[in-house]
């Protein structure tokens, strides 16, 4: 037990200390922070220096940050104002993913992908990353300025399109598809239901009577977070889904703006072990055709995508000015397109080579997207300070 205690903590300060150091050169060199923290895991990863030996233990703590982004953005939204979203973005989602399938399908087939891995990387990547579209964008834009609201919106539709497609690679069959979608959406609504009656009957009620003693509501909340969490793990939904809903729950209530700011520097900490796990899993000695072809790809698909959503949402009557900003910051792949690319190398539906195509494309997404972004648009990271905003 000693033994494993050491080394945890020796793994945990590694990373903390390499990713303030790179994060000192890169904010001094005026690069973006967030790629220091993939740059710290590929320098001291299981490829590099080889200090931390198991990037899935730290991806897996990490992922801790992604279920507390998606909770403070629940936390942050009202039901009515969600539906009305929903209803919004729906087709600019539907179609730009569409346009995003086909154009990454042609380009795997014409570099001689076969079928079913260009199949699977199109899946893959015709989503936007939630992680760093939200954690770019600034707060004050996010919850309270149109922008903010469109891409809310589009991110959670894109999100649930990756569950489904998720499910899909888990089924035998069509009809296996379509009872597993219509559970997935029964299992969303129970669960939406059952949250929103814990919040009202027992959580709003307890913060009421200890609503003095902030550790009390610190925790409560932390613990209703990871509850639902891993109540939507359990049923078939995944962590991110339950999170969100239990901060949607809460959203009702006047103590949801206290709750997030008390929130967000834990999210931030784990969100550095997220980005780190990222680069630690980049292994440039096993780089192949197929790997390179994939990082190419992840410039050519920043341009396409920047372009399909600047015009759907052109399409949508949104404001031009909008426009450009909010199609350069949902530009980027996914984190859903490496957990789904695992999804399907578990379900044997996609080779070595495509899964290192999807890989490269979308850690190349990160990099270039992020670098686009705090360059050009305000960000909370930015080093110029007329675009730093929180």
């Amino acid at each position: 037990m000693q033994v494993n205690l050491d080394t945890i903590i020796f793994e945990l300060c590694a990373i903390v200390i390499s990713t303030a150091i790179l994060g000192t050169v890169f904010l001094y060199a005026r690069q973006p922070i967030i790629l220091a923290y993939i740059a710290a895991g590929m320098l001291i990863g299981p490829h590099g220096l080889e200090w931390i030996h198991n990037a899935e233990n730290v991806s897996q703590i990490g992922h801790l940050g992604v279920i507390l982004l998606l909770f403070l953005l629940g936390l942050n939204l009202q039901p009515r104002k969600l539906i009305r979203l929903f209803k919004e973005s729906a087709m600019v989602t539907l179609g730009t993913c569409s346009f995003f399938f086909l154009c990454t399908l042609g380009f795997g087939l014409a570099i001689q992908l076969a079928l079913h891995d260009a199949l699977v990387a199109a899946a893959a990547l015709m989503f936007s990353s939630t992680v760093i579209g939200l954690k770019l964008i600034p707060t004050t834009t996010l919850h309270h300025k149109r922008m903010g609201e469109i891409m809310t919106s589009i991110l959670l539709v894109q999100d649930i399109l990756a569950i489904t497609v998720i499910l899909f690679l888990n089924v035998d069959n069509n009809d296996g598809m379509i009872l597993a979608f219509g559970m997935l959406l029964l299992k969303f609504s129970l669960m939406c239901v059952c949250a929103y009656l814990g919040v009202r009957y027992v959580v709003l009620p307890l913060f009421s009577r200890f609503d003095v003693i902030q550790e009390y509501s610190f925790v409560t909340t932390l613990a209703w977070c990871l509850l639902w969490a891993e109540a939507g793990h359990q049923i078939g939904l995944s962590y991110e889904s339950g999170a969100f809903i239990a901060g949607l729950s809460i959203a009702v209530s006047r103590v949801s703006q206290a709750i997030s700011i008390h929130l967000k520097p834990l999210r931030e900490f784990f969100l550095i072990l997220f980005f780190f796990s990222i680069g630690a899993r980049m292994n440039l000695t096993t780089a192949n055709i197929y790997m390179l072809w994939g990082c190419l790809f992840g410039g050519v698909l920043i341009v396409i995508k920047a372009w399909g959503f600047r015009f759907a949402l052109h399409v949508a009557k949104e404001k031009t000015s909008m426009n450009k900003e909010l199609s350069a910051r949902l530009s980027q792949a996914s984190e859903f397109s490496l957990l789904l690319a695992y999804s399907a190398m578990t379900a044997e539906v996609v080779s070595q080579e495509g899964i290192m195509f999807i890989q490269a494309a979308t850690l190349s997404t990160f990099v270039i997207s992020t670098y686009w972004v705090v360059k050009y648009y305000p960000t909370p990271i930015s080093m110029v300070k007329n675009l730093r905003q929180d």
